[in-house]
């Protein structure tokens, strides 16, 4: 997490929950960091809100961190858009580079979840990511053949991460002001990243 206080969230506890769950949700993908008797580990997983403080994901069964992970305190990391900024961009020539970007860090304790859980979090899961496709019909975990589902859940682990620490990063030039931003905010959607640039305008002004 970045040390400067201006690039975080300063306004309404629930607005700024809501903001975070929301990127949780549009992002759905992240890592999930621990310190293991191996030594330290990451994981790349899809990782879904329960909606109340929890966030859960599976892991193959033969990943480093599968056989460590219950009880333990873990660290996962969503990253948002990002973009390179330019010195050129300012009128300032005293300027130097720096970079723009948005990511969520949740700390908390992990427990692992039965088969039930398990199944109902890929149910979950493909279910949301199936809506956002726009043509053809969703895939439902009920199209697999039963031996084939029970073999594929055999070989993975899931687990709920109970959410103790909410962190984020929003470093979208805060540090300069609305004219310098909106400079900054129109070079990088120039420069093919609408998404940071979009964040700029709407979470920094």
């Amino acid at each position: 997490m970045h040390p400067n206080q201006s690039f975080r969230f300063a306004g309404d506890p629930d607005v700024r929950r809501a903001l975070l769950e929301t990127m949780l949700d549009e992002v759905g993908f992240g890592m999930v960091f621990a310190q293991t008797p191996d030594g330290p580990r990451v994981a790349h997983v899809p990782l879904i809100s329960t909606g109340d403080g929890a966030v859960q994901f599976h892991l193959s069964r033969g990943n480093a961190l599968a056989k460590h992970l219950d009880g333990m305190t873990v660290l996962a990391v969503i990253n948002g858009p990002d973009g390179y900024v330019s010195p050129r961009w300012y009128d300032d020539p005293q300027q130097v580079p720096t970079w723009n970007y948005v990511t969520l860090e949740l700390e908390g304790r992990v427990r692992r979840v039965g088969s039930e859980a398990l199944t109902a979090m890929l149910e979950d899961l493909s279910t949301r990511h199936e809506e956002r496709i726009a043509e053809g019909q969703p895939w439902t975990l009920d199209k697999l053949p039963e031996d084939k589902l029970r073999a594929m859940l055999a070989g993975i682990v899931g687990f709920e991460l109970e959410v103790q620490v909410w962190r984020e990063t929003l470093k979208l030039s805060q540090n300069k002001d609305a004219a310098v931003r909106t400079q900054l905010a129109n070079a990088l959607e120039a420069e093919g990243s609408p998404a940071i640039a979009a964040m700029m305008r709407n979470l920094a002004s």
